[in-house]
Parts: C-alpha cells; structure tokens; sequence
C-alpha cells in the first residue's frame, strides 16, 4: 500500500473523530504557539536592539559611575555606584581629550515625571527632562524634523531654550508648528528651537516623551543635588577605538585624581558591550520560553499517545478486516504513525501561525518590527513530526501485533 493510501486512510479516521482529533491538534498548538511566540519575540527584541544600537553607531563608548545593571539570573547584585561624575568633571574632560573624537555630555534633569504645558493644553505626567551638550543628540542617534539643535553656547550659558521629542508636539501643538512656541516644563518656561523625529523607546527612555534642555540649564534646574554625569565618546573608526579609551581612561584618572595605586572609580562602556550584555541575558529567557514550550509538547504528545491507543482499540476489527484481506503489520503501523503525525502537523500549523502573531503583537508593542521566523517555522513543523512519531509509534506497534482472527472477534 502507498504512503498516499495510508495519508487518505489517517484523514479519513481523522475525519470521523472530529472533536477529538481537534482538541488533541489544540494541545500540540498551545505548546507549540508557546514556543515559537517566546522565541518569535526574542528575534523580534534582538532585531529592534541591533537596530538601536546601530543607529547609536557602534564606534563609540561611555564613561559613567556605575556599570550598565543589567542583570537576569545569577545573583542579582548590582554594579557598585562610585562617586557621582561632576558637571566640571565632565566639561574638564571633553575640552581636555586631545583625540580625534567627539564628545557628548548628558545628564538627567528629570527622569520621567514631569508635565509639560501650553495654553489650556498639557501632557500626562511621564516626561523626562534631558541636559544635553550640543554633540549629545547625534551621540544618542536622534535627528530632528524641525528646527536646529543647540549651539556650543547655548548649553555653556543655559539659555532657556529646548527641543522637544514628537509625542509631545502631537499632544499640545496638534497641527500646529510648535517653533518658537513657549511652553512650561514644571516651574520652568522654554522656547521650542527644535522637534525630533518620532524613534520609538529603547534602552529604558522615550525620546518622544522627552524634553532636551542645554546642559548648564539642566544643571541648574535639577532636583537632585549630586547627579551624575554621562559622557560619550564617538570615535571615528573602529580601529581607534582601543586607543581611545586607553586615552579616555588616563585623562578621567587624572580629572578624578586617582593614585597609580586606586582603581578607576568610573565605568567604560563600549555601546556593542552593551548590547552582548543583553543578548547574553536574553539566552536565559530563550532557555526558559523552550523549557516551558517543551513541557507543554511533552504534555501534548502523551495525550496524543493515549488518544491513538484508545483508536487502536476501537479499530481493532477494522485493523483484523485489514490484516484478513492482506495488509501486512509494516502497513498498519505505518498507517497509525502517519494518523499520529498528521494529528501533529495541524495543531502545529495553527501552534506556528498563533505564535508568530503573538510573538510579532508583544514585539510591536514594545516598538518593534514585525518579523517572520522561517527557522522557527520550518523547525517547528520538524518538531511536530518528531512528536508525531514518537507519540505514535507505541500504538502504531500495539496495532500491527494484533492477531487477526482475535481482532475480527473483537465486540
């Protein structure tokens, strides 16, 4: 008998047992759909990462007093924080750095909780407040759509000017153009010299639920007594790169002042050190999201053998009907493993095609871009077909062991 005879006999059976056979596909596509949407939006998040990344160039660094924290699993400590980097530290070192680089500084005046005004109109609680210096934008990889970016002298001498990210032109300008416009950040007023283009949030931060201010202006402003200033480096090749920071390192040493002896009391970041950090923990929330799908499948596909057991014994006559009019036991497993297998084969179908929207739905959520998985896809139907045999094969066995004339006795 054909394979094409044994796949119209597996429909068939599938057929007659409807409801049984679609909660069984429904288990297999739960622990699929599982599967491939954790992985599915993994890909997703590491694109939009890369993608951030590169838009931020990868020939850059940054000096802060605290490492990046991120941290999943492990002990969950956090980096220790050294003492804050100072507004004069900071300036002292960018005038100083006598390399072929480009250096930005920022600090955070406000870091989320601001409302910005206009007339009777003004936006919910949730704006931060960025000092910048007039390198800082292009260091964070944001352009504008409107307007012009600060001068040097307009974040030395703090002038009460901004730039505002496209959440908030949209909300309090609606068509209007909000250049040259007042507005009020807290108890401070602002003439708007630029609009950023729409990005999106990455790294913790929404650059369009932002205010950027010039960096003495965020200096004075600021609530916190001691914040602590972030300076990039952007270097103009990469095989600078290593040069530089050993370059960056002494002059920073000797800004803060620190002994032969002391250790340095400020991070370096490379901005790819960054990113492998992420992609490294998200290994470990990959290795969960399989764990959990491969539970699930493995749930899946011993409720897949009992309900193939269950059909072996319904169809006990019909299998001694076979065997009596000449179908060898090679032919009956081979048709209860393909019934298994095609069993597998729709509820992965309808497992990849949930997952993939479920993954791409949380990853466009979170800003990301929508993505079609062709590994997950293609390993996934390999999967199923692996779940398949391996679920089947045990009452495929039982089915062509049948003594024919026992199973045409068979009430």
């Amino acid at each position: 008998m054909t394979y094409t005879e044994n796949v119209r006999l597996a429909l068939q059976s599938i057929k007659s047992n409807r409801l049984r056979t679609m909660l069984t596909a429904l288990i297999i596509a739960i622990g699929l759909s599982a599967l491939v949407g954790i992985l599915t939006t993994l890909d997703a998040v590491k694109k939009s990462m890369t993608e951030a990344f590169s838009s931020m160039g990868a020939n850059s660094f940054t000096i802060r007093n605290r490492g990046i924290g991120i941290r999943i699993g492990g002990n969950g400590s956090r980096p220790k924080p050294f003492k804050s980097i100072r507004y004069e530290d900071a300036l002292a070192f960018k005038n100083q750095l006598q390399t072929p680089a480009t250096v930005a500084v920022s600090v955070w005046a406000s870091n989320g909780g601001s409302t910005v005004k206009y007339n009777t109109e003004k936006t919910t609680p949730n704006i931060g407040v960025q000092g910048i210096d007039e390198n800082a934008l292009a260091a964070q990889g944001m352009e504008l759509s409107l307007g012009r970016n600060f001068s040097k002298q307009e974040t030395e001498t703090g002038t009460n000017a901004c730039i505002i990210g496209d959440e908030i032109k949209t909300k309090l300008f609606k068509n209007e153009s909000p250049l040259d416009k007042v507005i009020s950040v807290g108890n401070n007023r602002f003439k708007i010299i630029g609009v950023l283009v729409a990005k999106g949030s990455s790294m913790g931060s929404n650059a369009d639920r932002s205010v950027y201010v010039p960096l003495l202006k965020a200096k004075l402003i600021n609530p916190n007594a001691n914040p602590s200033y972030t300076i990039t480096v952007m270097v103009p090749s990469n095989d600078l790169v290593e040069n530089i920071i050993g370059e960056s390192t002494a002059e920073m040493r000797n800004i803060r002042k620190l002994k032969i002896t002391q250790p340095n009391n400020f991070e370096i970041v490379k901005s790819d050190a960054v990113a492998q950090t992420l992609f490294e923990n998200l290994a470990f929330i990959a290795i969960g999201g399989v764990a959990i799908g491969m539970i699930t499948l493995i749930g899946a596909s011993i409720g897949l053998m009992n309900i193939m057991l269950v059909s072996v014994t319904e169809r006990t006559r019909e299998i001694g009907i076979r065997k009596a009019i000449g179908a060898t036991p090679s032919i009956i497993r081979k048709q209860f493993l393909i019934e298994a297998v095609v069993i597998c084969l729709m509820g992965g179908a309808m497992g990849i095609l949930f997952g993939i929207g479920l993954g791409n739905a949380i990853s466009l959520l979170m800003g990301g871009s929508f993505i079609i998985p062709w590994k997950f896809i293609i390993g996934g139907f390999g999967l199923c077909v692996l779940v398949g045999i391996a679920s089947g094969y045990y009452p495929a066995k039982k089915a062509s062991k049948l003594d024919p004339v026992e199973a045409l006795r068979y009430e």
